[in-house]
């Protein structure tokens, strides 16, 4: 679904304060999805687009930030320092790493990333690590976790996640358990040093357990971990593929749920979040194909501004833009920009 972009005065003024006039700014707003808690509710393929409001900007000042794996053919070949001032002038504030690495453009240290984002009025947000791995060397949270988390302290990082599932013992709800008693000790790791430890979904953590099948996975997780040491990367796109998959239980039976809703119930555990857009497509196993934010059919207006709205959230959560496989990265970064800048709330 493509949508009709004009010049947003908010966007170009927050940008000619860094010096950078002129850039566009989307207007579209992203059509119904998720009003109601199943899947039969989302907006048709082709369905037009729901008004932009006319009241302040549903995307919070300062907040939005990007997931670099979605520019990762650009880091490895043009170089952080290329990539950062992309972003500069697409008005993003906040960068999440998924490696700290360069390939071609060459070796880089941690205090040269870091001054260097900040350099282009970036911050860095969180990063995403492994969660294990058979090589008792390799870099991940159960192999080198003080290693993991120097990093992440010397980058000034407030956040640090896998976008690992929990499914390292199974798919019972006592090998969910297991995990989630490692995932405390992480949490608990980070928050000494002054972080916040996450985990960021895909579609399968909202499937059921094989041992209980009422029991939804994603709820073992919520459960078992402790709301003071383990956060959640909430990746928007990913949970309603996993609301389109699962909103019936392997016996038929009716399990629906909105996405928005267990952030709603505990939004204090959801200080991340991946903004990503796809167009409904029941055809395909996962529900969506994935689009540029913007192009697809997920309600980011009222997502972002249900979260936002809530007594003492506006300025507490974190957007990051994301694409897995964007056609042209520098491209997607730029109109997910325009777009979550160009939407309003409903007066």
């Amino acid at each position: 679904m493509s949508r009709t972009y004009r010049t947003d005065p908010e966007l170009t003024h927050r940008l000619s304060r860094r010096g950078m006039l002129g850039v566009a700014a989307g207007a579209g707003a992203a059509a119904l999805l998720g009003a109601a808690a199943t899947p039969a509710t989302a907006a048709a393929p082709g369905a037009a687009p729901s008004a932009a409001g006319r009241g302040r900007p549903v995307l919070p000042p300062g907040r939005l930030g990007i997931q670099l794996y979605s520019l990762r053919d650009k880091v490895s070949t043009l170089g952080f320092a290329t990539v950062f001032a992309e972003l500069e002038k697409y008005g993003y504030d906040e960068v999440e790493f998924a490696g700290y690495g360069q390939g071609s453009a060459g070796p880089i240290t941690l205090a040269q990333l870091k001054r260097l984002a900040r350099s282009h009025g970036l911050k860095p947000i969180g990063s995403h690590v492994g969660y294990y791995s058979d090589d008792p060397n390799a870099y991940t949270f159960a192999q080198n976790l003080t290693k993991v988390l120097d990093d992440a302290q010397a980058l000034g990082l407030k956040h640090i996640g896998t976008a690992s599932n929990p499914f390292r013992y199974g798919s019972t709800v006592d090998a969910w358990k297991r995990a989630a008693d490692e995932f405390n000790t992480y949490g608990a790791a980070a928050r000494a040093r002054g972080m916040k430890f996450y985990q960021h979904n895909h579609s399968e953590e909202f499937s059921f357990a094989t041992d209980n099948p009422r029991v939804r996975l994603y709820d073992v997780l919520l459960a078992e971990t402790d709301p003071d040491l383990v956060y959640l990367e909430m990746d928007i796109y990913w949970a309603y593929s996993g609301q389109f998959r699962f909103s019936k239980r392997p016996d038929g039976t009716p399990a629906p749920f909105d996405p928005l809703d267990y952030v709603l119930r505990q939004p204090h555990r959801y200080p991340l979040f991946h903004v990503k857009d796809g167009v409904s497509d029941p055809a395909n196993t996962y529900g969506y194909r994935m689009v540029d934010v913007g192009d697809g059919d997920i309600d980011y207006q009222r997502f972002i501004s249900g979260v936002t709205r809530l007594r003492g959230e506006r300025l507490a959560h974190h957007w990051q833009a994301e694409h897995d496989n964007p056609a042209e990265s520098f491209t997607f970064a730029r109109r997910s920009s325009e777009h979550l800048h160009s939407l309003r709330e409903d007066c």
